[in-house]
């Protein structure tokens, strides 16, 4: 085992750093976006390569990076024989495309979204097929979701496009979520994530009492992406993508994803009864009624795309079945179809291209025409079918030999019987596809007169063509690929020869009525078709439809009952469910015996309890007159940071006031524009009830904090106050936690506060720009204002508070590592000076006065903050690990150096610019309501006085 190889992860990692470039590209043309497409394609290929020879020796090669160690997910790949082949399908056929796709586009077609896209699918594929994390996998399991969404709707002006993303990203999206509760159970059962680990535990899951619902919940996945019965409905419908798009979802990738995994899976799931009831029956349902759906559509793609439903079907009938032969027949088989289904649907993307049809009742005599596509054609489709000196025959005689030698629930025929008429269909629907399309005599009315394509768009399927031939004619070749990828699923080493002769078996024979049956079907096909029009049938999109429909129409109901737009009725199934749940988890908690005997407590705080429990009930029965309800609401701020500084939480206690102060003011100037007095909308009986699930909830809130009080609990508060001076450089334990032991936390609170302050601001110009602004700017003020709204003594007081603040700001910023203060405290300080200068002053005088746009300071806080924790990463350390040191400048004395001071000035500007921005919001209301504004400093003027007396006298 090779560990360490860095080609991983940049195999993984360049189609996604290559979908940066044909977005830019386009402008040099559509080669260059074609080339610049195909580069980060051909790199991984060829360092694919360059590993191949190892694994091909049976070598796994691994590549680990930690990336979130505590969760078990880390950035971890591998390469086997399974990853190896299906990762060179990925890239060589996605070469291919780029090559097919830049011929097929059309000019308005925006050829650089369809790569970026392109490559963004192919690189969610390849680490899908080379992850070595089940997390991870996860996550690219569902970028193929995502991608493929975006590749099937990127005709977006059409209808059907949209609906078979839609259809499409359900479907799998749905699937998905199951898969990753399966996933969770097997890391669970074995106790790790990495994939490598949970195949080397095959007995251990099998045996454990979660095997059937991880097996149950990872087959749903893995049957939702790759169509099966039944759900394979929306891979037709996805056929509303361009041709390239369907060409790579149907041979190498997407649909392909899902076989994948039940390969992969094979050695921790496979070899148990309920493994092959459900698998190998699953496969061979779809396998039938794929095939026999395909017979009768006209139109080329949709006969192809249920086609390569049947296909996946036998592939996964085969995994079902369980054993090495089956699991090496499928892995032929994979290598097979790849070939013939991707030049196939390149076919039939030139036949709509030139005859702008793909209706094959509107076809025929093409061969005539279009030599060169018929001969691709006719080559992929009799390889489809299993006729003899093609690659499919091998395989297919493979699957049936397989097939004769099961027994199913202890049948030994059916089997054989269903995989033959499979089979049969396939050959019908194969040779339909050929003299339907190519064969019989040249027709007048096509929609545009045919013709070969250029050598651009014909060299993709015709290089496809040469394995269908070579591996058809001397299957050797192919041995060592297969047997090194049937290994890597079956976890033993195999040694398959692959023949083109096998002697007179039982799957020769049953290939033979195939290919008669087959022949006689294409013969019949006219009234067999009429009878299939004729038929009454289940339509799976039907059903789809009508299930969705059901599911939109049963949620309205619920949300117009439930959302009322009612805040009251909403808060009362909250609190009342929160309570409920509390209530239950209570009464199963087994709480050990109080160790704690109460402490005394003062009379001053049994006064300031009585009070704050005063002026809180004082709230609820005054809360619909605005303004009383928010002095209440600062003095029960006051009061609980009074119980702060009680309790020797100085930081806390600051905080609580700096924050108070700054909402008061703000809901201050939000009141102005507000009616004094809320009005009674809850009758009495609704606010009985609401009062009862409050004091019920406050009442268990209460008890919660009684419980704790008396027991003595584990924190870890004792780690902060030990490593608060050795690890972080400070004595102010809580400012450490907010800039060291917690300052993710604090970096993403700051992003939250800035969005909100940039939030109020948009709400805000929306408001004033709408029809609101007009009906605002219409409105009445009340004329009993106050003559002296900026008086003397106010903007006196403020303009010689403003430096003192200032100075206490950066005082309370310097000292925060150490002192009760900090980034935080400091950023409310200077904005409460500010603050005063509008309140004194009026909006219009302070803010032309302002020098620093609010919204850049929050931009330069966050910035100033991110790139103090990225700077750890220079010394190899986790993000925002602060470093520290002591400094002595004689004759100041010994201070401290910490980078968080320079994390704490990011929260000082983000809290100051949100906290203005939200004042300049909600200030420029004032001007739209036609409120006058002072251009001097105060309301007297005293030149405008002395004027007014030499004029009066």
């Amino acid at each position: 085992m090779s560990d360490g190889n860095v080609f991983l992860i940049i195999i993984a990692l360049l189609p996604f750093a290559g979908a940066l470039m044909p977005g830019l590209m386009i402008r040099a043309g559509r080669t260059a976006c074609a080339s610049f497409t195909a580069i980060p394609t051909a790199l991984a290929l060829t360092m694919l390569i360059v590993l191949a020879p190892d694994v091909m020796r049976g070598e796994v090669i691994q590549y680990e990076l930690q990336w979130l160690p505590q969760l078990g997910l880390s950035a971890s790949f591998f390469l086997d024989g399974l990853g190896l082949l299906f990762a060179g399908m990925i890239l060589g056929v996605g070469l291919l495309i780029t090559l097919y796709a830049r011929f097929y586009l059309s000019g308005e077609d925006p050829m650089g979204q369809f790569y970026t896209y392109l490559l963004l699918f192919q690189g969610a594929m390849l680490g899908i097929v080379l992850s070595d994390n089940i997390l991870l996998l996860l996550i690219f399991w569902e970028l193929t979701s995502l991608s493929s969404f975006l590749l099937i709707g990127y005709w977006k002006h059409l209808p059907e496009g949209r609906q078979g993303a839609r259809m499409a990203l359900a479907v799998t999206g749905a699937g998905g979520l199951a898969m990753i509760g399966g996933m969770l159970i097997l890391g669970n059962i074995v106790g790790s994530y990495n994939l490598t680990d949970i195949l080397a535990a095959g007995d251990q899951i099998k045996a454990h009492d979660w095997y059937m619902p991880a097996l149950i919940l990872i087959l749903l996945g893995a049957f939702t992406k790759s169509a099966q019965f039944p759900f394979h409905f929306w891979l037709p419908h996805a056929m509303a993508a361009p041709t390239p798009v369907s060409a790579y979802l149907h041979s190498a990738t997407m649909v392909k994803a899902g076989v994948f995994l039940m390969a992969r899976m094979w050695p921790a799931l496979a070899g148990t009864e309920a493994w092959f009831y459900i698998v190998a029956s699953v496969g061979l349902i779809t396998m039938v009624v794929g095939a026999v759906i395909a017979l009768f559509k006209d139109d080329l793609k949709a006969l192809l795309a249920f086609s390569t439903v049947s296909h996946l079907g036998l592939l996964t009938m085969l995994l079902g079945f369980g054993t090495d032969k089956a699991a090496i027949a499928a892995v032929f088989h994979i290598i097979n179809h790849l070939t013939f289904k991707a030049a196939l649907f390149m076919t039939a993307g030139i036949v709509d291209h030139e005859t702008h049809t793909r209706d094959i009742k509107r076809l025929g005599g093409l061969s005539a025409l279009m030599p060169i596509t018929a001969v691709i054609g006719t080559i992929a489709a009799l390889s489809m079918a299993g006729i003899p000196l093609f690659n499919g025959f091998i395989s297919k005689e493979k699957m049936l030999e397989e097939a004769a030698h099961t027994v199913w629930w202890d049948n030994p025929w059916i089997i054989g019987a269903l995989a033959t008429l499979g089979a049969l269909f396939s050959v019908a629907y194969s040779l339909r596809f050929i003299f339907h399309v190519f064969g019989g005599p040249v027709r007048d009315d096509y929609p545009a007169k045919p013709h070969d394509p250029p050598f651009g768009m014909w060299a993709a399927p015709a290089l496809l063509c040469i394995p269908v031939v070579l591996i058809g004619v001397m299957p050797h070749l192919a041995e060592p690929l297969v047997n090194v990828a049937a290994g890597a699923v079956t976890g033993v080493e195999q040694n398959a020869k692959l023949k083109l002769w096998h002697g007179l078996t039982p799957a020769l024979y049953m290939s033979i009525i195939a290919v008669i049956g087959g022949a006689i079907l294409l013969w019949l096909h006219k009234p067999l078709d009429r009878a299939w029009i004729a038929a009454p049938r289940p339509e799976a999109k039907t059903i789809f439809d009508a299930l969705i429909a059901a599911v939109v129409s049963l949620t309205r109901r619920m949300t117009d009952l439930l959302f009322t737009g009612e805040i009251s009725r909403y808060l009362a199934i909250f609190v009342a469910a929160s309570v409920a749940l509390g209530a239950v988890a209570w009464s199963g908690g087994g709480l050990a015996a109080p160790d704690r005997a109460p402490l005394p407590v003062d009379p001053v705080v049994w006064v300031g309890w009585v009070l704050l429990v005063a002026a809180t009930g004082a709230v609820v029965l005054m809360h619909r007159h605005r303004f009383r309800a928010l002095v209440l609401i600062g003095i029960i701020g006051l009061m609980i940071s009074s119980g702060f500084v009680f309790l020797s939480a100085p930081d806390l206690a600051l905080t609580q006031i700096s924050v108070e102060t700054v909402t008061i003011l703000l809901l201050l100037i939000a009141l102005h524009f507000l009616p004094k007095e809320t009005p009674i909308e809850s009758g009495v009986g609704r606010r009985l009830r609401d009062g009862v699930i409050a004091l019920v909830a406050g009442g268990g809130v209460a008890a919660v904090a009684y419980a704790f009080l008396q027991r003595n609990v584990e924190t870890i508060s004792d780690y902060h106050l030990a490593n608060s001076y050795e690890g972080g450089g400070g004595t102010n334990v809580v400012n450490v936690i907010l800039v060291d032991f917690r300052g993710y936390d604090t970096y993403g609170e700051i992003i939250v506060l800035g969005i909100a302050g940039l939030i109020i601001f948009a709400v805000m110009e929306a408001l004033l720009n709408g029809p609101a602004g007009r009906r605002l700017r219409n409105m009445e003020l009340s004329q009993d204002r106050s003559r002296d709204r900026h008086p003397l003594m106010m903007v006196v007081a403020t303009r010689v508070m403003m430096p003192i603040a200032l100075m206490v700001g950066i005082y309370i910023f310097l000292r925060g590592h150490n002192q009760p203060g900090g980034g935080f405290v400091s950023g409310l300080v200077v904005s409460i000076a500010l603050l005063m200068q509008y309140m004194a002053s009026g909006f219009a005088w302070t803010q032309n006065r302002q020098r620093i746009e609010y919204h850049t300071l929050i931009g330069w806080g966050v910035i100033i903050a991110g790139l103090t924790g990225a700077g750890a990463w220079l010394a190899g350390k986790p993000f925002l690990t602060s470093a520290f040191g002591y400094v002595h400048w004689p004759p100041i004395e010994e201070f401290e150096l910490a980078t968080a001071m320079l994390f704490d000035l990011g929260v000082f500007l983000a809290v100051l610019g949100a906290v203005m921005l939200m004042l300049y919001s909600l200030s420029r209301l004032a001007r739209h309501a036609g409120e006058t504004v002072n251009v001097e400093p105060m309301d007297y003027d005293p030149v405008e006085r002395q004027d007014k007396r030499e004029g009066e006298a």
